[in-house]
């Protein structure tokens, strides 16, 4: 039996803050191969950190994914 290969998927993944803490915001780009599609994702927080906002782009972007998909 020939298996199935996952989807693939590149994130892309940034977040910053002003001050730390401070206000701060994160952005994402899931880019599928095959089927050639394309999603940006975003987010804020009034009171965070600078490593808040740079997990919370990828956290968020994985949150999305519904099968299993070779990252």
């Amino acid at each position: 039996m020939q298996e199935k290969a996952l989807q693939r998927v590149t994130i892309y993944s940034d977040g910053a803050c002003s001050g730390n803490p401070g206000p701060g915001g994160w952005g994402a780009i899931l880019d599928c191969h095959e089927p050639k599609a394309r999603k940006e994702i975003s987010g804020a927080d009034p009171h965070t950190t600078n490593n808040r906002m740079e997990l919370s782009g990828i956290i968020e972007a994985l949150r999305l994914l519904r099968r299993p998909c070779e990252i």
